[in-house]
């Protein structure tokens, strides 16, 4: 007698994915609400506690079960159950999810929950249509619309600051500085690059480049971090002004927006602002060659879609084929963290 031992199919991959907006929502609302924060500014709750705290007037099995689900999750400790329960931040959220911290990556949650879960509604559409989803729906572009509200343009820069702060902090660590002593950061929004960059490596001078509303955010950042003497922001449109000549471009979360003939103008934009020996550099979600692995890089991809519908993420064979098109030298990626990589041009 044989045993088959083949994989029976089973459709509980299929209904975990097809319900995955569930959880997603359950932890979108958790930071929504400042949970997490919440949890920092005394010693356990219990949920009938946090329910009055947060005003939320659901049942009290509707608010164990959104707690406890947290918990499953890992994003809570819990010390009993129920009615004894009480409830606390993990090391994880701890760290990332109050608002208080540093390292605080809730901008970019808040900016999903409020903004993309919604526009993500309509992905179909965007792909039926390869037109955006957002609020350049009915005209315009994503920027355009965004700068109109200083209010959601400084939302818009505290969610890209927050999702890249780990890339940045790895960045700013692992690639070797030794042969470059100035850095333009082209689209550096919130400034948070060149002053990671400038506060751990002593001998970088950074220049961060953007338009000039988002130029203002820039200087409260550098100002902050005591670093005016070795970081200055200077407003300019990338596709329209020069780059600040330096031995080091970068761009982060910035060549995805935009279509092919714009990503290679970028780049050589890049390229005039170098010397020989300079080099360029972009961080994102860079998707591996076999397009497998960095499924998180392809979902991006997908929400440039929605964000810009001509944008999209890509693998460093692409980006090696515009480097060389452009005039570089060589090209290389470094990775950083998670499915993140700084992927590298050499003049």
């Amino acid at each position: 007698m044989t045993t088959n031992h083949a994989k029976q199919p089973s459709p509980e991959s299929i209904l975990q994915m097809g319900t995955g907006f569930w959880a997603s929502k359950v932890l979108l609302a958790a930071v929504d609400f400042d949970l997490f924060t919440l949890l920092t500014e005394s010693s356990p709750p219990t949920a009938a506690e946090l329910k009055q705290k947060l005003g939320l007037h659901c049942s009290d099995r509707n608010m164990y079960d959104f707690l406890d689900t947290l918990t499953g999750f890992g994003f809570l400790n819990r010390t009993g159950i129920l009615e004894t329960a009480t409830y606390s931040n993990t090391p994880d959220t701890d760290l990332f999810l109050d608002l208080k911290k540093p390292t605080y990556v809730g901008g970019m949650l808040k900016m999903l929950n409020n903004r993309l879960y919604g526009f993500w509604g309509n992905l179909e559409e965007g792909l039926r249509t390869g037109k955006p989803q957002n609020e350049a729906r009915n005209g315009g572009n994503l920027f355009e619309n965004i700068y109109q509200s200083p209010e959601q343009l400084e939302n818009f820069v505290n969610a890209m600051s927050s999702i890249q702060v780990g890339a940045f902090m790895a960045f700013a660590q692992k690639f070797d500085f030794t042969r470059y002593k100035t850095l333009t950061d082209a689209g550096g929004c919130s400034g948070l690059l060149s002053v990671l960059i400038a506060n751990h490596q002593s001998h970088m001078s950074c220049v961060s480049m953007d338009l000039p509303g988002v130029t203002a955010i820039a200087e409260k950042t550098i100002a902050k971090a005591g670093l005016n003497g070795r970081v200055k922001a200077v407003s300019g449109d990338f596709f329209k002004d020069a780059f600040p000549a330096a031995d080091m471009v970068v761009m982060g979360n910035i060549l995805h927006d935009w279509d092919e003939n714009q990503k290679i103008g970028l780049m050589k934009s890049a390229y005039a602002a170098l010397p020989d020996g300079g080099v360029f550099i972009a961080i994102e979600n860079v998707i591996d060659g076999d397009r497998k692995a960095n499924v998180f890089g392809m979902l991006m991809s997908l929400n440039m879609l929605i964000e810009t519908g001509t944008g999209f993420d890509y693998t460093l064979a692409d980006f090696n084929r515009w480097a060389m098109q452009v005039g570089f030298s060589s090209t290389s990626l470094l990775p950083l963290v998670g499915p993140t990589s700084a992927a590298i041009a050499i003049k």
